[in-house]
């Protein structure tokens, strides 16, 4: 029996036209061909192998990765009155039996397994003696140890080649930039393979990245105008997934967590009630994603740095797959960067991939500090072109672009003259000249760079040197607690051998207002009476020694709203009625010192 191609397109599948690139991808599999595809998030990957699946007369075995996909492929494919089934450990043993006979009887034409299932012995000996002409791996990246989501259960696909040298292999992936395909030809064929780039270009999704200042503040920012949409909010861990998703049910929206340390059950549930429910944000972590395929999905946020840029491309790629406009935000910050780096540190990988790993997340780190266009940024990692995208925050409103130098020498010479032992809270203290214990106990006021950049508020800092960090001209110890490390680069810089240009930084942007009821008349309860005492003491010191009233450095007001909104940074402190950028730097250090002693009390 001879198919047409676009007749199953049509009859099965209900489609009139392919999408750009499946029939080239889907020809080359009909005709016998070892094909690697890549192919952006939303492309239209699974109908390149099941046309295939559906027209070789030979038996067909899927390789994927999670449960989930399986389902939901194999669920779509009978609706089409395809002879799909999936074989996972979700299903009883006499499921998975029936199922398995029925594969090996005939009756089954494309069978999903996971790569363990596959490449047990038992099943080997099976398979080996029926007519599989095709094994298709998706999340074929899974398989390289240069891939973003290297899975050691993958490698023993590696035997298909020798153990089946009479079928042919396909191999999906979105995201492989050139060494991790390579290595997955290599693997997969002995590099006899035919190599599909369909690029990574998804126009429809614009790409928005902003350092973290309050992240329940950016967060509503960014979901103010989209209630009633579906979203995925990806957390660093599963504490703050559940955290998240009581916040958004708190401010109005329908929020569920998702993250592998629930009940599967639970983790099941709330998956198909993201998958089927229309308005559902889902706070996960990156166990949820990988094969998502929820077409609707209007934003995707990142409240944390993800684990590298491939993985980035992969979580926001759930975004807009209808092919409608969608939207993304990631917010960052060095703490984030910090755990990262310290995950990579403590994982079980050899250095090597360790080292490659460190690399891929200064590539992402490169991103978010990016200049120029996201789109352009993001594919330029993958060798991959494009012009300005139009719709992202660079191209919407292009950053002002100023020299650095001096300051960079400040930071960097900071470093040099404490040991580059510190981190950032310790280093921008000296810059500022703030004598807390450490500092003292070190005599690291002492030192020249001591208080040489107390002009400059604490947020400025933290932006400025991720700038650095991101040029490479800072490095992070993990062994030493994240202590920072001048580069060969930054010794440059230190000697004025090198200039630094910088992305000017606007704190009244980045530093988000609450919208509190300002009320004329705030009171505060009997409890807090001793903690207002103390802030009023420090108010008429500090207007003695500058020879003003009282009110000129607070208002009672301003006093009374700090003790109701306790603030813990002066980022939050710009909250307060009353403060502005200017008392701030004049008086927000002192102010927040007795808050913070007050709130250990």
């Amino acid at each position: 029996m001879t198919f047409n191609t676009k007749e199953v397109l049509k009859q099965t599948f209900g489609y009139e036209e392919f999408r750009q690139g499946q029939n080239e991808i889907i020809n080359s599999i009909v005709n016998k061909k070892n094909v690697l595809a890549i192919m952006p998030t939303g492309a239209g990957k699974s109908l390149c192998y099941q046309i295939p699946a559906i027209i070789n007369e030979k038996k067909t075995i899927v390789i994927s990765p999670l449960v989930a996909l399986m389902d939901d492929q194999v669920s779509a494919l009978k609706q089409n009155k395809v002879s799909a089934e999936r074989l996972h450990s979700h299903l009883t043993d006499t499921e998975n039996k029936e199922i398995w006979d029925s594969f090996c009887n005939g009756n089954i034409k494309i069978l999903y397994m996971s790569p363990e299932a596959l490449m047990s012995q038992s099943k080997i000996n099976v398979i080996k003696k029926l007519d599989v002409g095709l094994f298709v791996i998706d999340e074929a990246h899974c398989i390289s140890k240069w891939g973003p989501g290297f899975r050691k259960d993958y490698e023993a696909l590696s035997q298909l080649k020798e153990i089946f040298p009479n079928a042919n292999i396909s191999a999906f992936t979105a995201t492989a930039d050139k060494a991790t395909r390579e290595d997955i030809m290599e693997k997969l064929t002995n590099s006899n393979c035919e190599l599909i780039l369909q690029g990574f270009k998804r126009p429809n999704l614009s790409l928005s990245v902003y350092q973290k200042f309050n992240w329940k503040d950016q967060l509503l920012r960014f979901l103010s105008d989209r209630k009633g949409q579906s979203g995925i909010v990806y957390c660093l861990s599963r504490k703050n997934t559940e955290e998240v998703a009581e916040f958004l049910n708190q401010n109005g929206f329908k929020s569920i967590a998702y993250h592998a340390g629930q009940d599967k059950n639970i983790r099941k549930d709330n998956q198909n009630i993201f998958m089927t429910d229309s308005g559902v944000i889902i706070a996960a972590t990156i166990a949820f994603g990988m094969g998502i395929d929820k077409p609707d999905v209007r934003f995707v946020a990142h409240i944390s740095l993800p684990s590298n840029i491939e993985a980035y491309y992969q979580e926001v790629g759930r975004a807009g797959r209808d092919g409608k406009p969608s939207h993304t935000m990631m917010i960052y910050g060095l703490d984030d960067l910090f755990q990262r780096r310290r995950f990579i540190e403590e994982g079980d990988s050899n250095a090597e991939h360790k080292q490659m790993e460190h690399r891929r997340l200064d590539a992402l780190l490169a991103y978010c500090e990016a200049s120029s266009c996201r789109q352009a940024a993001l594919l330029g990692y993958f060798g991959d072109k494009t012009e300005p995208c139009g719709i992202c925050d660079n191209c919407i409103k292009p950053p002002e672009m100023k020299d650095g130098t001096v300051l960079a020498q400040k930071v960097l010479s900071a470093i040099f003259r404490t040991g580059q032992y510190f981190g950032s809270t310790y280093i921008i203290d000296v810059l500022r000249g703030t004598k807390s214990e450490k500092i003292l106990k070190n005599k690291h006021h002492e030192i020249k760079t001591f208080g040489i950049g107390k002009e400059i508020q604490k947020e400025y800092w933290q932006s400025f040197i991720r700038q650095i960090i991101s040029a490479n001209h800072i490095s992070i110890n993990i062994k030493k607690y994240g202590a920072y490390q001048i580069t060969e680069s930054g010794l440059k810089i230190l000697k004025g051998e090198l200039t630094f240009k910088y992305k000017a930084i606007d704190i009244k942007d980045t530093v988000q207002k609450k919208q509190y009821k300002k009320t004329e008349n705030i009171n505060v309860e009997d409890k807090e009476l001793p903690l207002l005492k103390k802030l009023k003491d420090l108010r008429l010191k500090l207007a003695k020694e500058q020879n003003v009233p009282a009110f000129v450095v607070f208002s009672d007001q301003t006093l009374h709203h700090m003790i109701e909104v306790k603030p813990k940074t002066t980022g939050e402190m710009i909250q307060i009625i009353g403060i502005g950028p200017s008392k701030i730097e004049k008086y927000g250090e002192v102010f927040l010192q007795i808050l913070i002693n007050n709130n250990k009390n």
